[in-house]
């Protein structure tokens, strides 16, 4: 009898891995696993780095992982962990008290290793980085500042970066009136960075009007840059995973879910379906379609559909976008690989070797590459979501 179940079992697992060669997460997550042999190399990396694409590409793995059973994939995933944790729970090349809010978000693949592997010194490396967020400096409201390097900052980045896994970590680890610290977070970017007149969000907001980007008024930056509203969107919709269901911001947080939802639908291109690097600038000289956020939208869309945020249509929207994201951004190698094209490289604000003015001519004059984890993970994630 229990040879039977086994034999039936192998037989399951198997139909899964035959069915699972087809969908685009398993062949995207073989195709950078291809690319990037040692977990480490992700984003292009000449050495071993904690930074946040790679716990954005890992968590996306991860998920195919939970989704195949393939142990190739949690392997690659432990591989990273077990290499920059130490045995006392600190971190490779992490200071935290740099104050960089993109560091954070490589913490959430943390999670379901430690729960997995029970190895104490993944829990130590978690507490670590909620420990840099108890100190990290913040605006008058209480907003984090991106970095240390840019006082009085916010940037819609940061958002992804630090909300998640301070939900995550305050659902836990048993810590409710940390759930409070992350709403302020999603309600002071609407506070200061909405644009009633397009729906949208700016990609920064300087508090002290000092940054010759901001304006000297608002302290907004010039411009809509479309990846740092899709992390602001992914930050709602992943948060809202672990934020209580009778939070008394919870219902605030899904209506501006829903407004932006709404806002970015006007901004698609016509003839491909997705979405321009300067979001309101379509069909202006210089503007491209660009994968990250576009990926990033369509996540949102369909995820927030799914878990009933959003209302139904948005899963046929994001069903309808994705086939037209494959269209547009998935690139056949012919060597068994695929490859995700069009995706902006990096943008910011501010700096100190060459400064980031936040014009439009600097968005659209930063490099663009294939492969960039910022569109990879969000891809494999939707994916995963859609099933495809």
């Amino acid at each position: 009898m229990k040879a039977k179940l086994l034999i039936s079992l192998l037989s399951i697992a198997s139909i899964i891995s035959m069915e699972a060669q087809t969908k685009y997460y398993v062949r995207l997550t073989d195709s950078e696993i291809k690319r990037n042999p040692e977990s480490w190399m992700l984003d292009f990396s000449k050495a071993p780095k904690w930074n946040y694409c790679h716990g954005l590409e890992l968590q996306a793995i991860f998920q195919t992982w939970q989704k195949t059973f393939d142990q190739t994939y949690y392997d690659y995933v432990y591989s990273f962990a077990d290499l920059m944790v130490e045995p006392d729970g600190q971190i490779k090349t992490y200071k935290p008290l740099e104050y960089n809010i993109d560091r954070v978000n490589s913490g959430k693949f943390l999670f379901p290793m430690y729960a997995l592997t029970k190895q104490e010194r993944f829990k130590k490396a978690l507490d670590l980085m909620r420990d840099q967020m108890r100190t990290h400096p913040r605006t008058a409201d209480g907003s984090f500042w991106h970095k240390k390097i840019y006082p009085h900052q916010v940037w819609l980045d940061g958002l992804y970066m630090a909300g998640p896994f301070l939900a995550e970590y305050a659902k836990t680890f048993n810590e409710p009136e940390l759930f409070d610290d992350v709403v302020i977070q999603i309600l002071d970017v609407h506070k200061y960075m909405y644009d009633a007149k397009t729906g949208l969000y700016y990609h920064g907001w300087d508090e002290s009007k000092e940054q010759r980007w901001a304006d000297k008024k608002t302290g907004l930056s010039p411009n809509f840059w479309s990846r740092s509203i899709g992390w602001y969107m992914m930050a709602m919709v992943d948060i809202l995973d672990y934020l209580p269901e009778n939070h008394e911001k919870r219902g605030d947080i899904i209506k501006l879910l829903q407004n932006l939802s709404s806002a970015i639908e006007k901004y698609r291109d016509e003839k491909t379906g997705m979405w321009y690097q300067v979001t309101d600038q379509m069909g202006r000289k210089g503007n491209y379609i660009e994968s990250s956020a576009s990926a990033m939208f369509i996540y949102t869309w369909v995820k927030g559909a799914q878990k009933g945020y959003l209302d139904k249509s948005y899963l046929e929207k994001g069903g309808i976008a994705y086939d037209q994201f494959v269209k547009r951004f998935i690139k056949d190698n012919g060597d068994g690989t695929i490859s995700l094209i069009d995706g902006c490289s990096v943008a910011g604000l501010g700096g100190d070797k060459s400064y980031r003015d936040g014009s439009y001519e600097y968005y659209i004059n930063e490099p663009v590459r294939d492969n960039d984890p910022k569109a990879v993970g969000p891809f494999i994630m939707l994916s995963i979501l859609l099933n495809k």
